[in-house]
């Protein structure tokens, strides 16, 4: 959706919602014909893109609830996300200068005596990124798998633990995110896997009340679990104490198998609750779903 025409130029350019690939396209032909102000506008939507794409995902990390939580209300947000991208790109030594400059050269043309981003921009930048790669992650299965899928592939590929495995195993863990441990002051401990902080642990902790299963009946305990400074922390942890445990040495070679792995979790005391293996298979199988459909 646009607010103009594909073939309008100039000033009125500017005023285009960064999602309107046919007004991207036509500013990139203009820059091509060595304009200057052509090759600065290009360079603004392509800003306005990645600043999209950094809103999106800063709101993304941050808890929906209200009244536009519906379908509605997300189309009303993300127009008010690429407007908004618009408006905040092409501020005085923002990304766009660097990109234009770049533009420039490259289509041979004049480099416009552009200057270098500033560090107070870019550094602004990176600790938005930061914030959303450490936020509380979205709820609901798909936009948790999503959410986690990079973190997850990284650990995935060091590890040998399959990336479906570890999400769905944090999925169900934490009800696709419904059900997050928190720190007293009621912050993020980023503890996907329940892992419980034992003597061995130097970490920080979260005590919080949770649910075993005692002689097969459930009952509300009090227990001490790891906190973590973010979610791919928690992932690495996990798949360490996976490798690296005698305990879990037969799920280590049960990696082929959803159904085969959770038995084997479930046998080594990785849980108590008498269904663990079945729900976790499920949830597995429910992340590789996702992650194929997502690919």
């Amino acid at each position: 959706m646009a607010l103009t025409l594909p073939g309008a130029a100039g000033a009125s350019t500017s005023n285009a919602l960064a999602a309107d690939v046919r007004s991207l396209n036509q500013l990139k032909f203009e820059a091509g014909q060595n304009s200057a102000q052509a090759t600065r506008e290009a360079a603004k939507q392509f800003e306005s893109l990645f600043m999209r794409e950094m809103i999106k995902s800063m709101r993304e990390a941050t808890m929906k609830s209200g009244l536009l939580d519906n379908a509605q209300g997300d189309l009303g947000t993300d127009l008010l996300d690429q407007q908004l991208s618009v408006q905040m790109a092409g501020q005085p030594g923002s990304l766009s200068e660097a990109i234009a400059r770049q533009l420039s050269r490259q289509m041979g043309g004049a480099d416009a005596n552009l200057a270098v981003p500033s560090t107070l921009s870019l550094s602004a930048a990176r600790q938005a990124r930061s914030s959303a790669a450490s936020g509380p992650a979205p709820k609901g299965r798909d936009d948790f798998v999503q959410h986690h899928s990079q973190a997850a592939e990284r650990v995935a590929q060091e590890s040998g633990i399959p990336a479906s495995f570890m999400l769905g195993q944090a999925g169900h863990e934490t009800g696709w995110g419904k059900s997050e441990i928190k720190n007293a002051d009621g912050s993020n401990a980023f503890n996907l896997f329940g892992i419980k902080a034992g003597k061995g642990w130097s970490g920080k902790v979260a005590e919080i009340t949770t649910t075993e299963y005692i002689n097969g009946a459930p009952r509300k305990v009090t227990a001490k679990f790891r906190a973590y400074d973010s979610y791919e922390a928690s992932f690495r942890d996990y798949a360490r104490l996976i490798n690296d445990s005698p305990r879990y040495e037969k799920a280590r070679a049960q990696t082929g198998s959803a159904v085969a792995y959770a038995a084997a979790l479930q046998k080594a005391g990785y849980a108590t609750d008498p269904e663990y293996a079945r729900k976790l298979s499920g949830a597995i199988n429910s992340a590789l779903r996702v992650q194929r459909a997502q690919a």
